[in-house]
């Protein structure tokens, strides 16, 4: 089987880029999607040897879907690129989805001290129980640190461009019939200031793209 693509949403992170890369375990090939920085994140990637692809629509969702059709491996890997989790992990998430053990897999943020800020752990929460109450999938995080296979995730009609991509996945695979698992993982301060969880208006946005993606 290839080695797991990892796929890096990326938006003005490049104090953030090398710490990620030079992170990730080995096997593992970071495909960084370039979605309109100004601070020459993708070339600073392609110079610290990630393949980079361009994605000028707007939106985490966008960045997402780009990276996975731009993928060439069997499963692909997800993770924000703030240095707020750690790529060493990526095994934990990917080995059960390469092993048969599960189809999707989320990372649980286990966070450190002031990493995730009270009004996203919230919403977080909010999203979750609902997330239970309508389906049944019991997940303590919606995560963006998760792997599937790349031929499964394209079957699942993943429509969602803006923030509700990462709930919309879980619900269509849920639909599907997948075996869904979390596994935990480290949540640690990002690098730089957060332009969606770090602030209340932010989080606000991801919670309207996320509950739109329920219904």
């Amino acid at each position: 089987m290839r080695v797991p693509d990892v796929v890096l949403p990326v938006l003005n992170e490049r104090e953030a880029l090398p710490w990620v890369l030079e992170r990730m375990p080995p096997g593992y090939a970071p495909l960084v999607v370039d979605n309109g920085s100004t601070d020459g994140s993708g070339e600073l990637a392609a110079a610290l040897g990630a393949r980079v692809v361009r994605e000028p629509q707007p939106g985490f969702g966008a960045a997402c879907f780009a990276g996975l059709c731009a993928a060439r491996s069997e499963v692909v890997c997800f993770m924000d690129c703030d240095g707020s989790f750690d790529p060493s992990e990526l095994p934990r998430v990917a080995e059960p989805v390469a092993a048969g053990a599960a189809e999707l897999v989320l990372g649980a943020r286990q966070a450190a001290r002031g990493a995730w800020p009270p009004h996203a752990r919230l919403a977080n929460r909010a999203l979750t129980t609902e997330l239970r109450r309508r389906t049944g999938v019991a997940l303590r995080d919606l995560g963006p640190m998760r792997a599937a296979r790349r031929e499964a995730l394209l079957t699942l009609g993943l429509r969602d461009r803006r923030f509700g991509w990462p709930l919309e996945m879980v619900v269509r695979a849920d639909a599907a019939g997948w075996r869904i698992e979390e596994v935990d993982v480290t949540y640690l301060r990002r690098t730089g200031r957060s332009k969606v969880t770090g602030t209340v208006k932010g989080t606000l946005r991801t919670v309207r793209d996320m509950a739109a993606a329920l219904t």
